[in-house]
């Protein structure tokens, strides 16, 4: 007969955290067997330890017997997301402090770009500022457009829309104007948005992976009359120090 310990507790945590990863990309969630086969642990102590982490809230159990990630686990991760700009929050201050321009920090939202830390400027009364917590297109922003080329470029296709809207006359179109644009943002590292999402405002952002790797953007933010050529070289400047910067800093 086989005598075992009992699990300790940093066992059991060990044990939590790979089942999460299990089912980390299993949408439509694993059986019992299934998610023990994935792990490689008895059926008994996955058991005990899904119980656990179900009436946790991090997982939940369908009628059918398939477990998936619950949606406690999903609050806290968002809640991880939007605190993921701090590490970048020197970058940013450097950029912001040259500049004198508005800063936001954005994160991938579903098909949208998603912005969680902004820095106005307080040089200039006129500003343009997006709100924490504003959506904006992928394929028309300097931000989207710094995610789209930092990706796998199918897996970038995949999130855009089936059209193309025209939000103002000067946005891009069609897949092949983007994939064009995607591949000037590969090569250079910097993305850019020339009043193609709003008319009188433009940007330009790069795209940082944090040290968790997830990946952000950082972006400056600029109304049209101070973005002209001499102004969009210093933006540029800046933006590449700042990309480099990033890149040393957290090895990304």
């Amino acid at each position: 007969m086989k005598v075992t310990e009992p699990a300790t507790g940093v066992q059991v945590i060990a044990r939590a955290a790979q089942m999460l990863r299990a089912l980390e990309d299993q949408p439509q969630g694993l059986n019992l067997a299934q998610l023990a086969g994935r792990v490689g642990l008895p059926r008994s102590t996955v058991h005990r330890i899904v119980a656990a982490l179900t009436t946790e809230g991090l997982l939940a159990s369908e009628p059918a017997g398939k477990i998936r990630i619950g949606p406690e686990f999903g609050r806290l991760a968002k809640v991880g997301l939007t605190e993921s700009w701090r590490p970048v929050e020197p970058v940013m201050q450097r950029v912001h402090d040259d500049l004198g321009e508005t800063v936001d920090c954005a994160i991938l939202s579903g098909n949208q770009v998603r912005v969680i830390h902004v820095m106005p400027t307080t040089r200039h009364m006129l500003r343009a500022i997006a709100e924490v917590g504003q959506s904006f297109p992928l394929y028309s922003t300097a931000k989207g457009r710094a995610l789209l080329a930092a990706m796998d470029r199918p897996a970038a296709l995949r999130l855009l829309p089936p059209v193309l809207h025209p939000y103002t006359p000067h946005t891009l179109t069609s897949v092949e104007a983007i994939e064009a644009e995607l591949d000037k943002v590969a090569e250079t590292g910097v993305a850019y948005d020339c009043e193609e999402t709003t008319l009188g405002i433009c940007a330009a952002a790069i795209a940082v992976r944090e040290p968790s790797g997830v990946q952000l953007t950082i972006s400056v933010v600029v109304p049209t009359q101070r973005f002209g050529e001499g102004a969009k070289a210093g933006i540029t400047r800046a933006m590449e120090e700042a990309r480099r910067d990033a890149i040393a800093a957290f090895g990304s």
